[in-house]
């Protein structure tokens, strides 16, 4: 069966390009305020896992409406003959530049395209507009009305009036912010316009569905594996047998430098990669004006606003600590009358909370020519991995639902909130505590890997805040 393929025609500058690059979900689409910037018709093919499923095709705006209806009108007035009058007008006209882009938007229709026109419900309807849904009536295909609204104003009423005498379908979609599921939405609408292309159509809004869960799951992998890395990270230098306290404590601070600079570098290539899953490699990141990856992670203010709040950290150490403390208690047959288990929580949450500020502990080794061996690392601090963790989270959060027709950058700032990662359920926190202690004390095995992103995955399927996408 062909492929479904739908020209997205209108007047000039009203989002037709936006509306294309969305639904292809390409960035190579150009989209520009000026006018004309779509000067020939381009197609653009939605595919998943390498398997077509629909095209777009992004075609100029009407020029000459007038003159075109004109031109038809003195060749038929049979309705049976309104089709073959507008091949005839494009077989005449290809050649002529006044022409051009009428020629251009109409050739996809005669080859058996479906329309998709667009108008833009901010700005008021005008009876010119009628030239040109009465040409897309002559071509005879299947077709359906897009308002997108583009400003501030608000004739959504008057244009659903006027579009509906043409067209036997008609939608408001907001082409900039549309999500997944409006994006879905719109496709099973397109279905209704033509029944042949409903298996086609059908079989894309699976494999889109299947590929969101797939993406998600793959970020997830992705989202692990720097958590596990990171905490992992070391930074060594050699010192004197004989190192003061105060060159020491230089010393520990350049290693520091150095560690988070480190993990600057590894979060960045976290957030290209997942970028590059969701098909945005081109996506520019930003926080309060700065691109992220220029944006210490290790502020105060990330930490409030991304991890989670000193009595959530020492409420999951303590649990974390009595599920340390039970295999004790286990190991000696319970005769220690659970002992182990509140000497853990004990323990697991005084840790969580004086701990929370520093990020990893010094060591000291002797060298083998008397020297001293100084090592940071690996990760300590209890709050780093929920930091780590909810900075990619919500980085997901608005890429997973950012459309590629909406070209500014990512911002990263979350308003009004604090300590993103107190709101997880219960049973996250308790198994995702866990998880980091493992992660801490190098004893998350590559089996238990597979179970660590999919707790992670269950994050991600989570919507961490209101967020404009």
């Amino acid at each position: 069966m062909s492929l479904p393929v739908f020209a997205v025609v209108g007047h000039p500058n009203k989002g037709k390009s936006s509306i294309v690059a969305t639904l292809a979900e390409d960035e190579s689409v150009a989209i520009s305020p000026v006018p004309g910037t779509t000067t020939d018709a381009r197609r653009y093919t939605l595919s998943v896992d390498g398997e077509p499923h629909y095209v777009l095709v992004d075609t100029p705006g009407f020029q000459r409406p007038g003159e075109l209806l004109k031109w038809l009108r003195s060749k038929t007035d049979k309705a049976s003959e309104r089709a073959d009058a507008v091949a005839g007008f494009v077989a005449a006209h290809r050649d002529d530049p006044r022409f051009h882009d009428e020629c251009e938007l109409l050739t996809p229709l005669l080859e058996g395209a479906g329309i998709l026109y667009v108008v833009d419900g901010a700005k008021p309807y005008g009876p010119e507009y009628e030239l040109e849904m009465e040409i897309l009536r002559w071509t005879g295909r299947p077709r359906m009305a897009l308002i997108n609204k583009i400003g501030d104003g608000d004739f959504e009423a008057e244009w659903r009036q006027a579009l509906d005498q043409y067209f036997s379908i008609v939608r408001v979609f907001d082409a900039l912010h549309a999500d997944f599921e409006k994006r879905i939405s719109l496709l099973r609408a397109f279905a209704e316009l033509d029944e042949a292309w409903r298996p086609r159509l059908e079989r894309a809004i699976s494999a889109l569905e299947s590929e969101r869960a797939h993406r998600r799951l793959r970020s997830a992998r992705e989202i692990a594996a720097c958590l596990k890395e990171t905490i992992a990270f070391e930074e060594h230098a050699s010192a004197g047998a004989d190192v003061t306290p105060a060159a020491l404590d230089a010393l520990k601070a350049r290693l520091e430098e150095k560690l988070r600079q480190r993990i600057r570098r590894r979060e960045t290539q976290m957030f290209d990669r997942v970028q590059q899953i969701y098909r945005h490699e081109t996506l520019s990141r930003e926080e309060t004006g700065q691109l992220i990856q220029d944006v210490d992670m290790f502020a105060r203010e990330n930490w409030e606003v991304f991890g989670l709040s000193r009595s959530q950290l020492a409420m999951t150490g303590a649990i974390s600590g009595a599920a340390a403390g039970g295999g004790f208690d286990l190991a000696v047959g319970g005769t220690s009358l659970l002992l182990g288990t509140g000497i853990g929580a004990l323990i697991g949450g005084a840790g969580a909370w004086f701990g929370s500020s520093e990020l990893a502990r010094l060591k000291t080794i002797a060298g083998s020519l008397g020297d001293k061996v100084v090592q940071l690392g690996p990760i300590t601090s209890p709050n780093f991995p929920w930091v780590l963790l909810g900075r990619a989270w919500f980085h997901h959060s608005l890429v997973a639902e950012r459309n590629h027709a909406y070209r500014d950058s990512l911002k990263l700032a979350i308003e009004n909130e604090q300590n993103l990662m107190n709101s997880l359920p219960d049973s996250l926190h308790r198994e995702l505590g866990r998880d980091f202690q493992r992660l801490t004390r190098g004893e998350l095995a590559d089996d238990a890997f597979a179970e660590f992103a999919g707790r992670i995955e269950k994050v991600l399927a989570l919507q961490p805040v209101e967020i404009l996408v």
